[in-house]
């Protein structure tokens, strides 16, 4: 039987302290939400180690894409092979 982690919790949890890293990358990755993500979870301390025109440019980056993981095809293959 597999346990979860004691150091994962699930989505919408809190923290004391959130240090939030965000390198150059895709403007697909780096959004306002991505951003808002990392913001909410700190309950008392958020250090955010970035550029300044990255993290402008996540303030001005609304976008929000479909993610096209392909999920629900991986999923109806394995209940098929079951």
């Amino acid at each position: 039987m597999l346990m979860p982690s004691p150091y994962i919790k699930p989505n919408g949890s809190e923290f004391d302290v959130v240090i939030m890293v965000v390198p150059p990358s895709s403007n697909m990755l780096l959004t306002r939400n991505l951003l808002y993500t990392g913001i909410t979870r700190a309950k008392k301390l958020l250090i955010i180690i970035s550029q300044d025109r990255i993290i402008q440019g996540m303030l001005q980056n609304s976008d929000t894409k479909k993610r096209n993981t392909g999920l629900t095809y991986k999923l109806k293959h394995i209940y098929e092979e079951l």
